[in-house]
């Protein structure tokens, strides 16, 4: 799995202290070991999680801008764990409305001592920040309009983004964006050994 993980990481272009990289196999061996019981993620391949999942969530890192962060819809931290322990002086609170989730990304706070990470059950349209965050993060979590409609409140007015991870360019949901948005930039994604695109689209408040 570290050969693996470094051969990944090399592809990407992307260079990890050995205590990270650690961290994220730690991460993987948790996810396998508890998904056999919660069923948390329909990845079942522990290499496959270091693709699909690790890769997947890391590749985002350079195209974030401030400190603090919320992940809706993490189910068991993706991308927020990962992002978490490549991103050690930004903050993620980490929000899903299961409790089985919470209980794990708890666990893999503990077990991992992950001090930047705040798991958080809760509905997205419930949730009170506390700050508002710098940024908005969602990872197939729903449509453009859904995510900004249901957290719009989230974000600071002025500096807060919006990050959607999508798969192919979502130019239908770009071009129905509900008033007051508009989208800043769309990056495509490169994860090694991954089938499919990946694109990043990021938006804000006009």
């Amino acid at each position: 799995m570290q050969k693996k993980l470094d051969s990944l990481l090399e592809k990407a272009g992307i260079s990890l202290p050995d205590q990270q990289k650690q961290q994220l196999l730690g991460y993987v061996g948790m996810l396998h070991k508890w998904n056999k019981a919660y069923n948390l993620t329909s990845v079942r391949d522990p290499e496959q999680m270091l693709i699909r999942h690790i890769l997947d969530s890391i590749v985002v890192n350079p195209h974030l801008t401030g400190e603090r962060f919320i992940d809706v819809g993490t189910g068991p931290g993706l991308p927020g764990i990962p992002l978490a322990i490549v991103r050690p002086d930004s903050h993620f609170t980490l929000l899903d409305s299961l409790g089985k989730r919470v209980r794990f990304m708890r666990q893999v706070q503990h077990e991992l001592g992950l001090r930047n990470i705040e798991p958080v059950q809760s509905r997205v349209e419930e949730f009170v920040p506390q700050p508002p965050f710098d940024g908005v993060i969602s990872r197939a979590f729903a449509s453009l309009q859904d995510m900004l409609s249901w957290c719009h409140h989230l974000p600071d007015s002025e500096k807060g983004r919006f990050y959607a991870l999508k798969g192919v360019r979502p130019d239908d949901e770009l071009s129905a964006l509900i008033p007051g948005f508009v989208m800043e930039k769309i990056v495509k994604l490169q994860v090694p050994e991954l089938d499919g695109e990946r694109h990043l689209v990021i938006l804000k408040a006009n």
